[in-house]
């Protein structure tokens, strides 16, 4: 899988919608050098409708990925979805700076999809990663929090309670 594997030619296409879809798996993170997670498997569609002066793009991702959960660190397989639009425009010069726009300069005739196919499946994961078995090791954590809360109050304040609750 190389990066020019995803360029995407519109000049030359007709006006209206084309559907592109891209099967994905370990190899596409090593063309960004991201080597955090590995397992993953899934399929990205990108829907592009092309006008005269416009396209726009809507991205959907679904599969599932191979991660240390956060509690307990073992590994599983957490699904992933995710999806986002966006448009591409004509100008003057290249300007990537805001997420839902890109301006290419006149006179292209192609863009790259990688790097936001990259962001689809990166931004699907969850920031969170709680596999099936985090569910013990939260209550163990909920309860040894609980039990420093409860160890830390200072006595001057529970007098002062005290005085209060008569």
């Amino acid at each position: 899988m190389k990066k020019r594997d995803f360029d995407i030619a519109f000049r030359g296409l007709a006006l209206g919608q084309h559907e592109f879809q891209y099967d994905l798996d370990d190899t596409f993170f090593t063309l960004f050098e991201y080597s955090d997670y590995r397992g993953l498997r899934g399929t990205t569609e990108l829907k592009m409708l092309k006008s005269e002066t416009v396209l726009d793009l809507e991205l959907h991702f679904a599969g599932s990925i191979e991660v240390p959960c956060d509690i307990t660190n073992e590994m599983y397989t957490q699904a992933l979805k995710n999806s986002f639009v966006m448009q591409i425009k004509f100008g003057d010069e290249y300007n990537d700076e805001n997420e839902e726009l890109l301006i290419l300069p006149h006179g292209n005739y192609q863009f790259n999809a990688a790097q936001m196919l990259y962001e689809l499946v990166v931004l699907s994961i969850p920031s969170k990663l709680l596999g099936p078995n985090a569910g013990n090791g939260l209550e163990d954590l909920i309860e040894e929090e609980e039990d420093e809360t409860e160890e830390k109050t200072d006595p001057r304040w529970d007098q002062l309670k005290n005085l209060l609750n008569k």
